[in-house]
């Protein structure tokens, strides 16, 4: 394939992970038997937008839901092309010599209802300059951990990371543990799950292909756990506890976050970068 034909490939896979994401998601509205079924069932409401106000340097689509099991949960598509400030091309590898980039991805951030369904966090991106690479990775963030849900979480991932390569889930692991840690607070966002950036191992069949395997998986093992726990009931303490979590939360992805500057020094849509944070949070 050329350099073409790979940017067009990724760009529909992305697509077509965001539509089978959003309708399982709304599924899950429809079959709520616990608390808000008061409520009408959620559905995401889509917004395309174009990177500077500009169609010539691409854009993508928010989707949105706000629901009875989903409180606030983004699936966000986009494919932006152009070239980096001289400052910023310093720090993406290859752009130093030629400014020129290409990026598209997929990113999502489920922020629930009950307190005792974790939220969660998922990303893959294909990125060309005059350098190609994927990343991405999920990680499960509860305000209430739960030994069970994590620990099938990580099985999940860790068996999509082994049918790739044996060192995949350790050292993504690792890293996801690394990078989504609060300083400040001293303390970790979530309970992990893997993180990988820059994976180019000279096939891009082998590095799309694990992509789109963990695509697949986190959908899979998020519904699970979803459905596991979305019908129970939960008191006002556990509640508290959801919202002083999503201020810790909200701290990272302003702080610390990678994906959030970048949005924002590629001219992105400032509403579709700050789509991760919750409609809601305390902090003491």
């Amino acid at each position: 394939m050329t350099i073409e034909q790979q940017k067009e490939k990724a760009q529909n896979w992305f697509e077509e992970l965001r539509t089978n994401i959003c309708n399982e998601f709304e599924a899950i509205e429809n079959d709520v038997t616990g608390p808000y079924t008061d409520l009408d069932p959620g559905r995401f409401e889509r917004k395309s937008w174009y990177r500077d106000d500009d169609p010539s340097k691409g854009g993508g689509t928010m989707a949105v839901m706000k629901g009875r099991v989903f409180e606030k949960v983004g699936v966000n598509v986009s494919t932006v092309y152009g070239e980096f400030s001289p400052e910023f091309a310093k720090q993406i590898p290859g752009a130093e010599e030629d400014p020129r980039f290409w990026a598209s991805g997929i990113s999502l951030v489920a922020h629930m209802q009950s307190p005792k369904v974790p939220a969660v966090h998922m990303n893959t991106r294909h990125i060309v300059t005059t350098k190609g690479w994927f990343g991405g990775g999920a990680d499960l963030n509860a305000a209430i951990p739960n030994h069970f849900d994590t620990k099938d979480f990580h099985a999940a991932l860790k068996k999509a990371c082994d049918q790739h390569n044996d060192d995949y889930y350790d050292k993504y692991k690792k890293w996801c543990d690394e990078y989504f840690y609060v300083p400040h607070r001293n303390r970790a966002r979530g309970e992990g799950g893997i993180f990988y950036d820059q994976l180019n191992t000279g096939s891009w069949d082998a590095d799309f292909a694990f992509t789109k395997d963990v695509g697949r998986t986190f959908l899979d093992i998020y519904l699970k756990l979803v459905r596991r726990h979305m019908n129970n009931d939960w008191t006002f303490e556990e509640r508290e506890e959801l919202l002083y979590y999503r201020g810790l939360y909200a701290e990272f992805n302003l702080v610390y976050d990678r994906g959030t500057a970048f949005g924002l020094k590629t001219g992105g849509n400032v509403d579709a970068i700050l789509m991760s944070l919750p409609p809601e949070a305390k902090w003491r």
